[in-house]
């Protein structure tokens, strides 16, 4: 095991913190802070630094550190993107404070930063006489969904009345999410390996590929490293075909983003599906929009795609499940960690066995997109252990989601990956 104090002394901070996730329900509170504390220090976050000293120092409760300490230590940590350490902290200020309801939405909201949405549904029904409506049974009943119990989140759904206008939207949200669950049921289970189903009830998102390596140890259909293939930007191509057409949907033209891969792709994407490419305008109606990777698009260009433009479909190649980008797209290619796109810089096996990095193909982009257009659609059997994901299964569930696709509503981030769980990169 990682020593952390070692790690903290040879500036390992992002090791430091991947230890200290991993650790943090089984540590000594004040041990967890003033290490949490030295990485806030490295990092200069002094107002995570200064809520750890406080509970690593403090000489309150019988030498313990009292509720407000603790708390303010919690809320830092989610602040600055460490909610797993807030969470022993805010347990801890719970056993002080046991009706504090502040502090359950506190703990409910490091848990579902986490994905720890089982335990978040957990802590709120212990504590279930002080919930109110909105926002607490709200909770319940997003991260009952999250955590793949669409029945207790329809149920917790049914009892909460009309929010005001700040719980508008996620009201509005949460009847998104559970009438997309019930559309995709009738051809998807909805369980723990239903990796398609489960992004479109979450995202409104079409998965067209499922991983071929690792699914039944631990990846489930995502990918983690993916050094992208020509034949397989093909695929994604072919199965768009195949969505659209399920769908009943023609676009008139393709407008890549303005990226380099975005365009490379859009091209080639034009070329396949017989449509004129035209510049990126984001309001326009019965489009096809292409990125690659929406995280290397340019924000004003993704600001413009929030809203949906009517008939207007949203295609990414390589969807970051890690990283969700900003704005969720309506057919996804495929799901990775990393991807390095076919004419990027990567990393091959030399004839002698060694590794070499190979460099980027800076053609035009035109010709660059006239290999996907030539290359044959790669369809990698993988390991064998993948459960079949045959054309007539995608277009089956797009035919039975077809009154709710494309989505209603903005095209929101997919923040957790929801009760499909896979491996991951530390």
């Amino acid at each position: 095991m990682d020593d952390p104090q070692a790690l903290l002394d040879n500036g390992d901070v992002p090791g430091l913190l991947r230890h200290l996730r991993a650790n943090a329900d089984g540590m000594d509170l004040r041990e967890l802070a003033r290490l949490a504390g030295g990485a806030a220090a490295a990092s200069g976050f002094d107002d995570l630094r200064e809520a750890a000293a406080a509970v690593a120092g403090t000489a309150g409760r019988g030498g313990e550190p009292g509720p407000q300490e603790l708390y303010d230590f919690g809320y830092a940590c989610v602040e600055r993107g460490a909610a797993a350490l807030a969470v022993p902290a805010l347990r801890a200020a719970l056993e002080l404070l046991p009706g504090e309801v502040g502090l359950v939405r506190e703990l409910a909201a490091a848990l579902e930063r986490e994905h720890r949405h089982a335990e978040a549904v957990a802590e709120l029904d212990a504590r279930a006489a002080l919930l109110e409506p909105w926002p607490d049974r709200y909770l319940v009943a997003y991260n009952a969904f999250m955590a793949g119990d669409v029945a207790r989140a329809e149920d917790a759904a049914r009892g909460l009345p009309e929010p005001d206008g700040t719980w508008a939207p996620a009201a509005e949200r949460l009847h998104r999410l559970l009438a997309r669950a019930r559309a995709v049921r009738a051809v998807s289970p909805l369980d723990d390996r239903d990796l398609r189903g489960w992004q479109f009830a979450i995202g409104g998102a079409v998965l067209l590929t499922l991983s071929p390596h690792g699914f039944a140890d631990g990846m489930t259909g995502r990918f983690a490293y993916l050094g992208d293939a020509y034949g397989q930007c093909r695929r994604s191509v072919e199965r768009l075909r195949t969505v659209l057409g399920a769908a009943g949907l023609a676009p008139d033209r393709v407008m890549p983003l303005p990226d380099r891969s975005s365009t490379i792709l859009g091209l080639a994407a034009a070329e396949l599906l017989g449509l004129p490419a035209e510049p990126f305008a984001p309001e326009r109606p019965g489009s096809l929009v292409v990125a690659y990777d929406l995280n290397e698009a340019d924000g004003e260009a993704l600001g413009g795609l929030w809203d949906r433009a009517e008939g207007q479909v949203l295609f990414e190649h390589a969807t970051c499940w890690t990283d969700p980008p900003p704005v969720t797209a309506d057919v996804s290619g495929l799901l990775h960690q990393v991807a390095v796109p076919p004419w990027g810089a990567g990393l091959r096996a030399a004839p002698d066995g060694s590794v070499e990095r190979t460099e980027p193909d800076e053609r035009p982009a035109a010709e660059v997109a006239a290999e996907i257009v030539r290359a044959e659609p790669d369809a990698d059997e993988g390991d064998g252990a993948t459960p079949p994901d045959p054309d007539a299964a995608l277009a089956a569930l797009v035919a039975a989601v077809r009154p709710r696709w494309p989505a209603a509503g903005p095209r929101e981030p997919v923040g957790s990956p929801g009760p499909v769980r896979s491996s991951r990169f530390a």
